[in-house]
Parts: C-alpha cells; structure tokens; sequence
C-alpha cells in the first residue's frame, strides 16, 4: 500500500472513531436514548426548583428540600438511584406524560385534581396564606379590596381565588400570575405588588430569609389542601412500592425526623400521620 494512502486511511478511521465517541457523548449530554437515566433502578422526581421548603436550591447550588428528602430515603430504601429533576411548572404534565420524570414530588395538591394522577396518600396537610409587608397596613382579607395580588401561575393559591375564593380575587385592583415565588417577594419588597397569596410553608420560608419583621401572614387563610406524589394515571405499580415504603417511613419516625429538619418552615405541624 502506498504509505501516502495508508497515513490518509489511518486519519479517516481515527476522525470516525472521534465523531463516533463525540456523538455518544452529546447524546448523554442531552438524555440519550431516554433510558440510560430512567430505568427501574432509577426514580426521576420532577419539581419545582423555587418551591421551598420542599423543592429548593440552596446556598452551596444543591438541591434540596422536604421532599427530596423523602424521595431519596425512599430510594436508599428500594437501591434506587435518585434523579432530581427541576421542571418548568407549567410543563409538568408533558413531562410526566412523555415519561422524562416518574413521579411530581413538590408540595402537589391533590384537591382538585384527583382524577388526573395516581396518587399517593396525602402527607402534608397545607394552608393558602396571603403575605404582606408589615407596616403595609393591611391586616385582614378585607383590606385587599382595590389591591395589587400576585400569586404564581397554576397553583394552588390561584385555584382558590378563581374558584372558592373568586368573590375575594374580584375587590382585588389586580390578580397578576408569575412564575415564582421570588419573584413575587421581590415585587412585593419594591411595592410592584401589595400581596402575595401563596402556600404558607413557601411563605414562612421566604420570611425567614427576609426578615421577619419586614412581612406577616394574615390570620384568615384564602383555602386548605392536602399534597401527595403524583404519578402517571394507571402508574400503580410505582406509587404502591413508594407507598409501601412511605408508611415504613411514617411508621418508624423517619418521616417525622426528616420534617423536623423544616421546623422552622412549620412542616412537622402540617404533617398527616393517620
């Protein structure tokens, strides 16, 4: 062979088996095929990052939170692998339909929405709250009457007030819908809002962070509801080996132990242990 055509065969082969390994690599990057990192050894929990105190990322960038903490002893448990995926709220049921996460474990409400998920049984008994800043002057329901009201898109705080609580949402000025709860609170520190009608663990959360002189939580609650993981309608088999082991954990006081971990946040108070 002329060794000018076997030094040019030897770079083609060599540049085939880069792209080749450069290709299986960005295709890991981006999920792969979808099975590599979801399979029966795996637990993918969709949540909302920006939902403390059960879904959050803290101060060293780690995901963290009730909840996860509940799935990731639920999975020691089982020798499942852990994959905590951050999800757009607003797309949690493509992401569960399409099988990119296996369960919705962040401070879910199942009122009003027991026929669209597998369920488990509720654990967090959770109160809508409305937030103000102190010296705003507001001091009962009544008070919101021709004020700005933020709450985030889809949740709980806002089924309330368009449906129960809808009488209340119309003596509003306005119902904005955000994103998230940070951003609410910063548009309630600048005065781009008057209140904030969230889940009280997410509000005695950011409180603490703020400055618990600089907000309160009215005393009238707008509504109560109960959470639960929510997995894929006719997804039985998953939620009763969760469940399975969520009453092992309720039973021997390891639930009990992770909540006190969010004293502050008031979830072993909001906790259903019958």
């Amino acid at each position: 062979m002329n060794k000018k055509i076997g030094i040019i065969i030897g770079i083609v082969l060599l540049a085939f088996l880069v792209i080749g390994a450069s290709s299986a690599g960005f295709l890991d990057f981006l999920g792969g095929n979808g099975t590599a990192d979801n399979d029966n050894k795996t637990l993918v929990v969709g949540f909302d990052a920006e939902f403390p105190p059960y879904g959050y990322k803290d101060d060293n960038g780690e995901y963290v939170g009730f909840d996860l903490d509940l799935a990731q002893e639920v999975c020691d448990r089982n020798n499942w692998t852990l994959v905590k995926q951050p999800i757009d709220w607003d797309a949690k049921d493509s992401e569960l339909d399409s099988g990119s996460i296996d369960c919705i474990w962040n401070g879910f409400t199942i009122n009003g929405r027991e026929n669209n998920y597998t369920w488990s049984k509720p654990y967090i008994d959770n109160k809508q709250v409305v937030v103000v800043k102190t010296d705003s002057g507001i001091n009962n329901l009544a008070d919101l009457k021709g004020k700005i009201v933020e709450t985030q898109k889809d949740s709980s705080a806002l089924a309330a007030l368009e449906g129960d609580q809808k009488s209340l949402a119309d003596t509003f000025k306005t119902l904005t819908q955000i994103a998230d709860y940070n951003t609410a609170f910063m548009d309630l520190e600048s005065g781009a809002c008057d209140a904030v009608a969230i889940d009280i663990g997410v509000a005695q959360y950011q409180i603490n962070q703020k400055g618990s002189d600089q907000y309160k939580i009215l005393d009238e609650e707008i509504s109560s509801e109960q959470y639960g993981v929510g997995f894929k309608k006719g997804n039985d088999e998953l939620k009763d080996q969760v469940q399975k082991t969520l009453d092992e954990m309720f039973e021997d006081g390891t639930v009990e132990k992770i909540a006190q971990k969010y004293n502050t946040y008031g979830v072993p108070g909001s906790l259903i242990t019958k």
